[in-house]
């Protein structure tokens, strides 16, 4: 009876493991429980398959009993599960392995095997990051109505320019929200609109209406986050840290970087223009560093028409390590809101971001190298991608 429900259970984390893992690439944190393990193939034999689960690889003994299911990507129940074979089954698809584990955790004789393709995963993932790129939104909360059931929420495109939008959720919406330990979409919590604040990170998938000004949510996800900007300190390549002085109040901070963080860098001209054209907007009189009058919404997010979105052009950028970075480097973070204000976890860290603190620092009236005050906005880092 306890591994029948554990079964259902997995089958249920399995879900939402495989749907985060469509746009995360990463393992659902289940790894081996009871007499059931989930991984992905590595290896695939007659008799025998390695499948490396968040708990160390295993290895699935196959008999002559041994019974294949195959699963749908967007429908994970097992009403949907048809059969399979092992002939189906390919490496780098993901199952969900039922059957007798060993002792050790290092074998299991198994008796099922339900897998979802790698290749309807990846169908997936371009379906989910096309409909989130023409029917999504990503900025800030600046305020939120309870009563009325509304969120106010500040778009920035990829030159600072400032939309404000009205976001209202539909009949039947889910709310999600990150976990304050982990910034990964696999471990966000349900929700409701009570828990989100002013200064919240937001993303949301809906309908804008006409003149473009509201927008119906069918899903929001929300979450406390952060971004510090300072110049490093220190490198710990082998921990994989960086110690900076933040800009703002010249403390130190202990930047940690793990698998789900993603290191760019900007090319220098593309960060000297980009923060030129800030400048620009900022100077045209708005009353508002680096940002500008509002565009119409959409522009600079990533809508149809060729626009370029904010998470699309960071994905462009060359990819770097903590080894890549040295001290005198400017870099800026996004990390969740953690309980150790000295220490965070990056989500983004992005370097070559010099051009945007200078700019900062002269709207503030600041000398270079003594703190930024007043706005500090540096394309793509405070969009999440999911």
């Amino acid at each position: 009876m306890r591994t029948t429900k554990l079964f259902f259970a997995v089958i249920g984390l399995f879900a939402i493991g495989v749907s985060a893992a469509s746009a995360q690439n990463g393992l659902p944190d289940i790894g081996i429980q009871g007499n059931l393990a989930l991984g992905v193939v590595k290896v695939k034999g007659p008799e025998k398959i390695v499948v490396e689960t968040k708990d160390g690889v295993i290895d699935s003994i196959l008999v002559s009993t041994t019974k294949f299911k195959k699963l749908p990507p967007d429908n994970l129940s097992l009403k949907a599960a048809t059969d399979s074979s092992l002939e189906e089954l390919s490496v780098g698809d993901r199952v969900l392995l039922t059957g007798q584990v060993s002792a050790d955790k290092k074998s299991i004789v198994t008796t099922g095997v339900y897998l979802v393709k790698a290749s309807d995963l990846a169908a997936q993932q371009a379906k989910q990051r096309a409909e989130w790129q023409s029917r999504g939104i990503s900025g800030r909360v600046t305020a939120v109505d309870q009563a009325a059931g509304t969120i106010t929420v500040e778009m920035r495109g990829i030159t600072g320019a400032a939309t404000i939008l009205t976001v209202s959720a539909k009949e039947g919406a889910k709310f999600l929200r990150y976990s304050p330990e982990s910034p990964r979409y696999s471990d966000a919590l349900s929700s409701n609109l009570g828990e989100i604040e002013a200064g919240d990170m937001i993303q949301a998938l809906g309908d804008r209406n006409a003149e473009a000004n509201t927008f119906a949510a069918e899903e929001i996800i929300t979450g406390a986050f952060q971004t510090v900007a300072g110049t490093v300190k220190s490198v710990d390549a082998d921990k994989n840290e960086v110690t900076i002085t933040d800009l703002v109040n010249e403390e130190d901070l202990v930047i940690a970087v793990n698998a789900s963080s993603l290191l760019k860098k900007f090319p220098e001209e593309a960060a000297q223009r980009l923060a030129g054209f800030q400048a620009m907007m900022g100077s045209g009189g708005q009353g508002r560093p680096g940002g500008g009058q509002a565009r119409p919404a959409g522009e600079g997010q990533g809508r149809p028409g060729g626009r370029m979105d904010l998470n699309e052009m960071l994905n462009r950028f060359p990819t770097i390590t903590v080894s890549d970075l040295k001290p005198g480097d400017m870099i800026a973070v996004s990390s969740p809101k953690g309980k150790d204000p000295g220490r965070l976890t990056a989500i983004k860290l992005l370097a070559g971001v010099e051009p945007f603190i200078r700019m900062a620092q002269m709207a503030a009236g600041a000398q270079r190298g003594r703190g930024v005050s007043g706005s500090l906005n540096i394309p793509g880092l405070d969009s999440v991608e999911f």
